[in-house]
């Protein structure tokens, strides 16, 4: 069984430029040991790192594989973070219009940055579909298939979702809550539980009758 613990950390370097957020979610950190700009350190933590959480208003939470997108690129809108689901894709639930989005720190792979965030889906009728698909398939390992085959099959069963932070952080860099916010992941359905694998020539001795 795993478990995800976020741990407070504070990104390290913050040395290369970021473009702004919209102005209400450009923020200094009142009160934190050293004044934070909180759009850079969103962008770079979103930018840096390809998994962020999402918290739905119920309070589950999911970890998500994102490209983030910054407002330069003429291939989407942003700077907002693209999440595809579905078949052959990571399982997600669906998302409701307004969400949480926990950034980590790439440098401790702890708790960086709690904010709002709006949802927005881009169903394979709308027309900014292609250009979705731009700013995903170039980061999404391991693909297989040529850009044709992968844009029939993500058609056919997936969904992309636009995350864009709003407002400010609930959490950041000197004002984090309590608790610790460790989530019990679910089993995935491929996981084994009663029946073990073949080994050639028997299993060893010393692990005989054990799971």
């Amino acid at each position: 069984m795993t478990h995800f613990t976020p741990r407070h950390g504070i990104l390290a370097s913050m040395s290369e430029p970021t473009r702004p957020l919209p102005a209400d979610a450009a923020t200094e950190v009142a009160g934190a040991p050293a004044p934070v700009n909180v759009t850079r350190l969103l962008a770079e933590a979103a930018s840096k790192s390809g998994l962020l959480w999402i918290r739905l208003p119920d309070g589950a939470t999911h970890p998500a594989w994102h490209v983030w997108h910054d407002d330069g690129d003429p291939r989407g809108t942003g700077p907002a973070a693209y999440v595809i689901s579905g078949v052959g894709e990571q399982p997600l639930p669906w998302l409701p219009e307004q969400v949480e989005i926990l950034l980590r720190s790439k440098d401790t792979g702890g708790r960086l940055l709690t904010i709002g965030a709006t949802v927005r889906e881009i169903t394979p009728a709308a027309p900014d579909w292609e250009a979705a698909t731009e700013v995903i398939r170039p980061e999404r390992l391991n693909l297989q298939g040529t850009p044709e085959e992968v844009d029939a099959r993500w058609r056919a069963g997936c969904t992309i979702h636009v995350l864009t932070p709003v407002g400010r952080p609930s959490e950041q860099p000197g004002s984090y809550a309590d608790q610790s916010g460790s989530q019990r992941i679910a089993p995935a359905k491929g996981t084994t539980v009663s029946w073990r694998p073949w080994h050639w020539r028997g299993r060893p001795q010393s692990r005989r009758g054990t799971g």
